[in-house]
């Protein structure tokens, strides 16, 4: 599993803003939005929190967490079926 922020990038196409606009809302640096747009890279959650509280969302519309593992179904659900299952289990 890794962590996907493509959420994210659809909350702020949602809300009309740019992620230069999230960067001095958020008082996030050039380099947390560099690395939430690389695989592998990740941001702490004192960070994920700030962005929550910006854009005034929850967690799994800024993130989303995404099997390394083949679908078996074939089909790509973007991780629709994670965030699914953990709001079940919330």
């Amino acid at each position: 599993m890794h962590i996907s922020y493509k959420p994210l990038w659809h909350t702020l196409i949602e809300r009309n803003m740019r992620k230069e606009d999230l960067r001095l809302a958020a008082g996030l640096t050039t380099n947390m939005i560099a690395n939430m747009g690389k695989e592998g890279k990740h941001i702490s959650m004192d960070t994920l929190a700030r962005i929550c509280e910006t854009l005034d969302c929850g967690i799994m519309d800024v993130i989303e967490l995404v099997s390394d593992e083949p679908s078996t179904t074939g089909g790509n659900d973007n991780g629709k079926t994670e965030r699914k299952n953990h709001r079940e289990r919330h």
